[in-house]
């Protein structure tokens, strides 16, 4: 796409990241992005100016309240959410997905089947795990292909019985990078009467999430990986949500939402803080409201995409190399998180030579420890270079120079 007269520039995307003035190259974006400074400057300005208790009635107190309820307006936008009070806010993804299985665990008898699949961060799977162990329920896995990594809806409708309750997937893996049909798959999902949580931390970095399209029944991202600070965020229907047994004090109301499923409430300057990151998509995109947002990912993952390929012409062209999930670069398929291993040498060792060199990237599973293990990469996991809409050619070659050395 061309991107709009008004939208950023690349030097002024780099501008917005004050760590990128920094000697050393940013390859562990999935892991977590860098923050904006529009973040860091509203954390700053709520924490001193408005850093006061909610619920009074003096001025400050209030305009506190209107930051809070702001800022859920504006992350509600960036799934695009029907309601702001669907939007819980927690201090991770694994933190809201733990907080989840018990708000919905009695929902489900002796018996009753849920369906994790392998491609799961371990943050969707332990909960599940509990659950199942807990009140006799029956666990399945979805397993990957072992040729691609990749989730096959085939698959998924062979387990699927009149006993299952809820399927936990990933929109991508935070691993190798692959995306999964997740429209479709809610859609099977929901017409066997089961409920779908979806994992989108991998995905929400480099693509814009509608959680009205998908269709889902919970969907959750880390903002810490979408250029803010160090929280999660938890979507769910809002039927869902009143239903769901409450996790705060007694006497809070079964529709009094979030505050039931936000045991000591969330972290004040941090949420306004990360209101800002929908103020960046849209600046980036050239536009407004949610049109804003999907014009800045769409311009994310033009950018992403030219990247990656760039990295991933290269590690086709060794032999060495092995490339872990899809070897090309097509937007529809991939994120920019890329895997490989190389013949005969340790994940560590090519990484210590990367951190030699000032370029910060990682080794292991990941905390994806099943997917590791059914392709067959575990105990050592993979080499993860996960780029983000911030870095450049430069660095890419950066990278590139450096493993030409020690492949």
């Amino acid at each position: 796409m061309n991107a709009s007269a008004s939208a950023l520039s690349l030097a002024q995307i780099r501008a917005a990241f004050p760590a990128l003035t920094q000697d050393i190259v940013f390859f562990d974006n999935a892991g977590g992005s860098q923050v904006l400074r529009s973040v860091a400057d509203r954390v700053a300005d709520y924490m001193l100016t408005t850093s006061v208790q909610h619920g009074a009635s003096y001025a400050t107190s209030q305009l506190a309240k209107q930051r809070l309820e702001q800022a859920r307006g504006e992350l509600a936008s960036l799934v695009n959410a029907s309601d702001p009070t669907e939007i819980l806010i927690g201090g991770s993804a694994t933190a809201l997905l733990q907080n989840l299985s018990r708000a919905i665990g009695t929902w489900f008898a002796p018996g009753d089947e849920l369906i994790v699949s392998e491609a799961e961060h371990e943050a969707n799977i332990g909960p599940w795990r509990r659950l199942a162990e807990a009140r006799g329920l029956v666990l399945k896995r979805w397993p990957v292909s072992r040729d691609t990594g990749l989730l096959d809806v085939a698959t998924l409708q062979r387990l699927l019985t009149d006993r299952t309750r809820l399927v936990a997937f990933t929109h991508a893996s935070n691993l190798v990078g692959a995306i999964h049909p997740v429209a479709e798959i809610c859609k099977l999902v929901r017409d066997a009467g089961a409920l779908s949580v979806v994992d989108g931390v991998a995905y929400a970095s480099h693509r814009a999430v509608d959680v009205q399209q998908l269709g889902c029944d919970f969907y959750v991202v880390s903002l810490y990986k979408i250029f803010g600070p160090h929280q999660g965020l938890l979507w769910g229907k809002r039927a869902h949500l009143v239903r769901a047994d409450s996790l705060n004090h007694r006497f809070v109301a079964a529709d009094d939402l979030p505050y039931k499923l936000q045991p000591g409430h969330q972290n004040y300057e941090l949420s306004w803080g990360a209101g800002a990151i929908v103020a960046y998509l849209q600046a980036l995109g050239g536009g407004t409201g949610r049109a804003g947002i999907e014009a800045g990912y769409a311009r994310i993952a033009e950018r992403e995409a030219a990247l990656t390929e760039r990295l991933l012409a290269f590690l086709r062209g060794q032999q060495r190399v092995r490339i872990v999930g899809p070897a090309d670069a097509d937007a529809a398929k991939r994120v920019a998180t890329i895997a490989f291993t190389v013949d005969g040498k340790a994940p560590r060792d090519i990484v210590a030579a990367t951190d030699a060199a000032g370029i910060g990237l990682r080794h292991g599973d990941f905390y994806s420890r099943d997917l590791s293990e059914a392709l067959g990469l575990a105990p050592h996991g993979v080499i993860r270079a996960s780029i983000a809409h911030y870095n450049t050619e430069e660095e890419v070659d950066r990278l590139i120079a450096v493993l030409q050395q020690v492949i």
